[in-house]
């Protein structure tokens, strides 16, 4: 068995899944949850059956110690594996790193020089690749970046209109994330429709709790709606996305607002949650149903934000061949793609009621008619498939040079 092993660490909680980067083939997924707290647990599914257990986690080399046990006692085991790499997700790689790269202690300090940049992210990604190291010494370790992708953005539109000092010094610019999914994404409408990517005009919405749409061109990103960090853009689960720069001073004057608690209402408190009360988009679509106001209101503008970003990057492709729908809203919330789609007609794009209300749950279709000029997809995301897949080609082009 060939697999790449990905890893997926946060600050209290390990994500990690066993695959083979050339078929897709899962062999093993798993979560280690609440690292660091008086209880944490183990989650381990192989061939169906998802093995259970309660026991404290005190780090995250406990972490993968008990992730290495649990392929020991349950399968596959790791031994009888051709381990080519452990993939790792890094959320941040600033501008210093435009593909993925084997971990070397350069790397990791330079990660670790990023982490004003994703204070909530990178010291767990760090965490988990140096656990990963000890556990697993003699194999190649690959991160592999969210925002990597963006980095084929043209600096206009990675740039922000700010002093000189601030992008020199403070390294402020647009970066954008999710980058692995709108790669993967954007390359599988390709092969669905049949034609090469580098031919493509496409925009990826990638909907889930946190949101973000991307206008890829021949297959290289060159626009996306998160910037510096992952609040700007599209309307999340409980963050607002785009607003006035000017609201962190007008809170400050009327509401004597400190800077923390600006970030943490951006953060935790905004979105979905400030519009309706709850960041669960299912529970926001039924309370709609139900003639919720509050609810109709967050739909309406969701719908209004996602056109605003399809229309803008319509315009900044010169055009449009394929608007995709991925991530867990966007696979499974059929009325907001036909709200979306239903005001792109000036586009060409014709829904298919039918096709869309059966798109959901994990389906993979095309929503919209045969005639219709823009075809509109739906495309479930594999981003732990896509880190796989970089983290062999990495290890694959050393073994070729060396």
């Amino acid at each position: 068995m060939r697999a790449v092993l990905v890893i997926n660490a946060g600050s209290s909680s390990v994500k990690y899944q066993l695959l083979d980067p050339e078929t897709g083939a899962s062999h093993a997924k798993g979560l280690i949850e609440r690292i660091g707290l008086s209880t944490g647990a183990l989650h381990h599914t192989v061939d169906g059956v998802r093995h259970d257990r309660e026991l404290p986690v005190p780090d995250h080399e406990a972490a993968m110690h008990l992730l290495t046990g649990a392929f020991a006692e349950h399968g596959p085991d790791l031994a009888q594996v051709d381990l080519v790499a452990v993939g790792h997700r890094v959320v941040h790689g600033g501008a210093d790193f435009a593909d993925p790269v084997e971990v070397t202690p350069a790397v990791l300090a330079t990660i670790k020089r990023l982490v004003p940049l994703a204070p909530l992210h990178n010291p767990g990604n760090l965490d988990g690749i140096t656990a990963a190291q000890e556990a697993f010494p003699d194999v190649p370790q690959v991160a592999v970046f969210d925002t990597a992708f963006h980095q084929t953005m043209p600096e206009a539109a990675a740039t922000y209109a700010v002093p000189k000092v601030w992008r020199a010094q403070h390294r402020v610019r647009r970066y954008g994330f999710h980058g692995t999914s709108h790669a993967y994404v954007s390359r599988r409408v390709a092969e669905l429709l049949g034609r090469p990517v580098e031919e493509l005009r496409t925009v990826v919405l990638h909907l889930g709790n946190g949101a973000s749409a991307t206008a890829v061109e021949g297959g290289r990103s060159v626009d996306t709606s998160m910037g510096l960090t992952p609040l700007e853009g599209l309307v999340m689960g409980t963050r607002g996305g785009d607003l006035d720069p000017g609201l962190a001073g007008h809170l400050a004057r009327v509401a004597n607002m400190s800077m923390e608690d600006y970030d943490r209402a951006l953060s935790k408190e905004s979105g979905l949650l400030g519009l309706t009360g709850s960041a669960d988009m299912r529970e926001v679509m039924a309370r709609r149903d139900e003639g919720d106001p509050d609810a109709e209101l967050a739909f309406e503008v969701v719908v209004h934000r996602l056109l605003r970003y399809v229309g803008g990057f319509t315009a900044v492709l010169g055009g449009l061949d394929a608007l995709v729908f991925t991530a867990g809203i966007g696979e499974n919330v059929a009325p907001l793609r036909a709200a979306v789609v239903d005001r792109l007609t000036f586009l060409g794009a014709e829904l298919d009621p039918a096709a869309n209300d059966a798109t959901v749950g994990g389906a993979e279709g095309r929503i919209t008619t045969a005639d219709s000029r823009v075809q509109v997809w739906v495309v479930p995301t594999d981003e732990e498939l896509e880190i796989a897949r970089q983290a062999a080609a990495v290890v694959a082009d050393q073994q070729n040079t060396s």
